[in-house]
């Protein structure tokens, strides 16, 4: 809820773009540390998973109460940290979800977790932006706590279907690991998806407000860039509702989005307008709205039963480098060269991408 202003509250903090960079990318470290191993550890020990989530949901409220008490670097830091486990427990919502649905649905569920994600995220925007407009950049984090209370009160309501049905797994923990390592496919969507995170937090959630803010606009413009950009995000998600993609289609899908997220980025540094910033960014939040939850059902669909937990762990573990790298870059880009080229950067990995999938184009497809 306080993403759409958190770098600027960095920037009235007195903070450089490098060291903004790498709070922001402070975000990914305990995810690529900590999503793979939750992910193989729930697999075997089922208990884990409920009492997980509303650990996330207790790590969120003490990264609240930080952000509101300190404002030193090291504390900030530290905020964002446990932010960052609260979003490592990102790995078993997505499974448990997936177990509400029959098989051969992954790419429906995913499409519907993806658009109950992005529409709070952008309700909450919507509410960041006129908060932080009308009572300061700190109300929402206030926000945040009260959102970290009730999330943590629902949790407490989850049923784990796969635990009601009796199922138990007795692998050893190395065996599991190199059964995910294994599986086909398996390291090309997470380089993919690993790249279109990194793209994500170097511009919407990075370095967008920054860029916005030099071209003089305030929270009432940003607010409008935020909107254009989850508006067809949202849209675009809640498409998988209707559509079915099979491999072909969703191969043609992601090269057609990731080739418009690379152009629109290299746009971007060319629009002085409201209305040109708000446009390449809805075409970037429509290729987006694509990108993710299709990578997600792939991963869904490429792994057994048995290894669906640990395969979404590594997926979401490594994809998690991109969240950390990409500000991370982006900040020492920005404190370098300037923001213009921060766009640059992110536009060419996203085409980057896209010759990537071009190489491996057999392999995607069958």
């Amino acid at each position: 809820i306080y993403v759409p202003v958190f770098s600027l509250y960095l920037e009235d903090l007195h903070f450089s773009y490098g060291a903004i960079g790498m709070i922001l990318g402070s975000y990914g470290v305990t995810q690529i540390l900590l999503r793979f191993p939750l992910g193989v550890l729930s697999e075997i020990l089922f208990s884990l998973r409920k009492p997980l989530l509303i650990a996330g949901f207790g790590c969120s409220i003490l990264s609240s109460v930080l952000f509101l008490a300190f404002d030193s670097f090291f504390f900030v830091l530290t905020a964002r940290l446990l932010a960052g486990i609260t979003a490592s427990m990102w790995v078993m919502a997505t499974i448990l979800y997936a177990h509400y649905f029959k098989d051969g649905s992954a790419s429906k569920a995913m499409g519907i977790m993806q658009f109950f994600t992005v529409m709070p995220q952008f309700v909450s925007i919507v509410f960041c932006g006129l908060a932080a407009a009308h009572l300061g950049r700190q109300v929402p984090f206030w926000m945040a706590l009260a959102a970290s209370c009730i999330g943590l009160v629902i949790c407490c309501f989850i049923k784990d279907p796969s635990v009601s049905s009796g199922q138990r797994k007795s692998l050893r923990i190395t065996q599991h690991i190199k059964d995910t390592l294994r599986l086909p496919k398996l390291k090309i969507f997470t380089i993919l998806s690993m790249t279109a995170h990194a793209v994500l937090f170097m511009t919407v959630f990075g370095f967008t407000p920054l860029y916005t803010n030099q071209l003089g606009m305030g929270d009432i413009e940003l607010l409008w860039v935020m909107t254009a950009f989850f508006l067809p995000h949202a849209a675009a998600t809640l498409s998988f509702l209707f559509l079915r993609f099979t491999g072909r289609i969703a191969y043609g899908t992601m090269l057609i989005c990731f080739a418009v997220i690379g152009v629109c980025l290299m746009f971007v540094p060319f629009s002085a307008s409201l209305l040109t910033v708000c446009m390449t960014h809805a075409f970037i939040g429509l290729a987006l709205g694509f990108v993710f939850p299709l990578l997600l059902s792939r991963v869904v669909d490429i792994s057994s039963a048995r290894l669906k937990m640990s395969a979404m762990g590594f997926y979401q573990s490594f994809y998690a480098l991109g969240i950390f790298t990409g500000p991370l870059l982006a900040g020492k880009i920005a404190q370098i060269f300037g923001l213009a080229e921060v766009f640059y950067g992110a536009g060419l990995m996203a085409l980057a991408a896209l010759m990537m999938m071009l190489a491996t184009k057999r392999k995607l497809i069958s």
